[in-house]
């Protein structure tokens, strides 16, 4: 649908074909939040919602952008001479993404572009990252340059840190650009090693939508990080990635408590998502249903992330998958979705509890759906 929709609108708004597309997934991360700016670990797989960009080259050094999700709303800006914000919030991560590959030596004469998703915006599930590497492969393949994922995840997060205004890691641009059909990746954000994790047959992953929207710009999850580096510092060490529970607990004295809280969430989600990956491996699902409802309690008593009704959206879908398997919220924090591992017998009941005994803030029922672990960006067929 996605690739239709992309396409008819560089058609309509161009009046030519495309001349090529790329998909780029969004991701679910099953554990490890806020973790990697803080050099850690994560558990996300890339999922089948996606963003599609059409794309045609230009020859007046402009970048020429419909969005097809917005009325087919036009941006126009330059390529070269510096980057202006737009009134648009969607434009400024392309804006964005096409300066930082003009500023690492990639030649856009100009470029036409048509952009269609259905990644749901504010979800915790990368609607940005998804736009952020598609954009970013569809502007490097029509300058006729190669650029590998590690590289492009790197180009993608610099655009969203210095011209959206997020503080991001690595993780959703990398697992966007590098997400392997049916497996989750156990993402080391220092080094950027990648450990493929199968999930089990029989086993499915689940998300359901709160129905409160977050925006990470908006300042709260700077903030986070923020406290996470002032932690760091008062440690000693490059990264909160460099603690373990022991050194956290002998050194706390003359940190702010909020700070220490910060670094303490950090520290044991490291340790749960590693152990994460193992349970998963090994089919353990009432292992990795513990470490998940940890992971939550942490985001919500230690990093204060959550909100009432991300809260109350576990606490039903954990009610209804019982030991086997778990919940918690996904995403930066302040809304968005949460995440269920369940097997595939517990689907139903799960998805029966979210509709009979849970409402959105504003009385509608949550979006529910099982997501397929998909492999990253690609081209697509323009034709």
């Amino acid at each position: 649908m996605n690739v239709r929709r992309a396409r008819a609108a560089y058609i309509e708004q161009f009046d030519e074909q495309p001349k090529l597309m790329v998909r780029a997934p969004g991701r679910v991360n099953l554990i490890g939040e806020h973790t990697d700016y803080n050099d850690g670990f994560v558990l996300p797989c890339a999922i089948d919602r996606d963003t599609v960009v059409a794309v045609g080259p230009s020859d007046d050094g402009m970048l020429h952008s419909v969005a097809a999700d917005f009325s087919n709303e036009f941006d126009i800006s330059k390529i070269n001479g510096g980057f202006t914000r737009s009134d648009l919030d969607w434009a400024n991560y392309v804006r964005g993404v096409a300066a930082v590959l003009t500023a690492e030596g990639v030649k856009i004469a100009g470029a036409k572009l048509a952009i269609a998703g259905d990644v749901p915006l504010g979800s915790g599930l990368s609607s940005s990252a998804s736009l952020e590497v598609a954009v970013g492969y569809a502007l490097s393949a029509i300058a006729g340059v190669d650029i590998n994922p590690d590289r492009m995840a790197l180009i993608a997060q610099r655009a969203e840190n210095i011209y959206v205004g997020c503080q991001c890691g690595i993780m959703d641009q990398l697992i966007s650009a590098r997400g392997i059909a049916d497996h989750a990746l156990l993402i080391d954000c220092r080094s950027l090693e990648c450990r493929p994790v199968a999930l089990p047959v029989g086993v499915s992953v689940l998300i359901a939508h709160s129905g409160v929207r977050h925006a990470h710009a908006d300042g709260e999850y700077n903030d986070r990080r923020a406290e996470c580096s002032e932690a760091a510092l008062h440690y000693g060490v490059p990264a909160l990635r460099d603690l373990d529970i022991a050194a956290l607990e002998a050194g706390k004295s003359g940190l702010r408590d909020v700070a220490y809280r910060r670094a303490r969430h950090v520290v044991s989600e490291n340790m749960r998502t590693v152990a994460a990956a193992d349970a998963l491996t090994a089919g353990d699902l009432r292992a990795l249903g513990q470490l998940m409802e940890q992971s939550h309690i942490s985001m919500r008593d230690d990093f204060e992330i959550t909100v009432p009704a991300v809260d109350e959206l576990v606490r039903v879908i954990a009610e209804a998958l019982g030991k086997e398997g778990g919940a918690r919220m996904t995403g930066g924090g302040f809304g968005g979705c949460v995440v269920a591992v369940a097997p595939d017998e517990r689907v139903n009941a799960v998805r029966d509890a979210v509709a009979r005994f849970y409402r959105t803030p504003d009385g509608s029922c949550a979006e529910f759906f099982v997501c397929k672990a998909t492999g990253g960006a690609e081209r697509v067929d323009a034709n």
